[in-house]
């Protein structure tokens, strides 16, 4: 939607909320009609005003919100001293700004709220009642966002991966998970659920949480408002996302090195487009996990001197390559020790180490 559709659509919103009230006041008492022309009059310039000037995207859409904001915006004029048609309008933009400054302070809260995985009874016993009210406000936030995501991202007969990214980001990876467990278990039977999904959601401790009646309080934010098949593709791209996001461990490391490794040591003829190199493909998924400390710790591990890491302009990925003239039979070497990680684990010095240890004076 434009800038200026959304504009028309809220004078349009705008207009017949006039429209109504209008017929109302037609319908008072002469006494009742003079005491509201003042505020019909002001109506009327709001209305005026939004004719002659454009708010932004979010604005409109933040007044788009409210069920009634001719109202708003005259209670906001109101509220001020007058200065007039400039302060109509400034007025509907103060508004608008006031409601955008609230759905962003919402969202922050809902983002930075942690999980709170426990059951409410445990919550009761344990004086947590309030971490566990605003944990599963945050849970339903996030379903209601995870099918909105779907339902607006779902096109041509594909989901978008921006539907996943967009709830991510509004609130975070350990929630967004979270609720597509709850969901993912809710909805075992169901075939639509892939296996591999199931299985996962199977790790992820979402404990039973029950009321009074024995009714499950985790169905409030279990995923129910859209196809099945559509929700397993939702839970498949935000798992790929946390796979993405996750650092490369030092075995992951190791286990691409070996396989391009072996994969140049199998050729038997030079393989590069012009025939004077080995080449192998670095897998896609190493090159979107890791970093360029990732990348140099990789090539430390294979033993030729003539190696480079290029792309090639017919092809499509990245790859290494050797010289025909290199010995391929050399072993693998030993993965070069992150230094960083050797600080990160630097023990306590000894006068510490020295204190932990002194028996306590009797």
């Amino acid at each position: 939607m434009t800038n200026e559709e959304r504009n028309t659509a809220l004078y349009q919103k705008m207009f017949a909320e006039q429209d109504t009230y209008r017929k109302w006041l037609l319908a008072q008492p002469p006494d009742e009609i003079l005491k509201h022309t003042y505020e019909y009059t002001v109506r009327e310039d709001i209305l005026l005003s939004l004719e002659y000037h454009d708010l932004t995207d979010a604005q409109a859409s933040a007044l788009m919100k409210s069920p009634s904001p001719l109202e708003d915006v005259f209670k906001e004029f109101e509220s001020r001293e007058t200065g007039y048609v400039d302060v109509v309008f400034d007025s509907m933009e103060s508004r608008a700004n006031a409601v955008i400054a609230a759905d962003a302070e919402q969202r922050r809260i809902l983002k930075e709220t942690p999980v709170y995985p426990y059951p409410g009874s445990y919550a009761r016993e344990n004086g947590e009642l309030e971490q566990y009210r605003a944990s599963r406000k945050a849970n339903v936030a996030c379903k209601e966002a995870i099918e909105t995501a779907i339902r607006e991202h779902y096109h041509d007969n594909r989901l978008g991966k921006e539907a996943a990214l967009e709830v991510i980001d509004a609130f975070g990876m350990d929630r967004t998970l979270y609720v597509l467990a709850a969901t993912a278990r809710h909805m075992d039977w169901d075939g639509r659920i892939s296996r591999s999904n199931k299985d996962w959601a199977r790790t992820v401790p979402v404990y039973e949480d029950t009321d009074t009646w024995g009714n499950d309080r985790n169905t409030e934010f279990v995923v129910s408002a859209c196809h099945p098949g559509l929700t397993d593709i939702f839970l498949s791209q935000v798992r790929r996302e946390q796979h993405l996001r996750t650092p490369l461990s030092d075995e992951e490391i190791k286990r691409e090195a070996a396989r391009l490794l072996s994969e140049l040591q199998a050729q038997k003829e030079p393989n590069s487009p012009n025939g004077t190199h080995f080449m192998a493909e670095i897998s896609h998924d190493f090159l979107a996990r890791s970093s360029s400390r990732d990348t140099d710790r990789l090539m430390s591990m294979l033993p030729f001197q003539s190696m480079a890491f290029s792309g090639l302009n017919d092809r499509k990925g990245h790859f290494v390559l050797i010289s025909k003239d290199e010995d391929r039979s050399q072993p693998l070497k030993k993965l070069r020790k992150s230094v960083r990680k050797d600080l990160q684990k630097t023990p306590a010095s000894p006068k510490k180490k020295a204190a932990k240890r002194q028996e306590p004076e009797r």
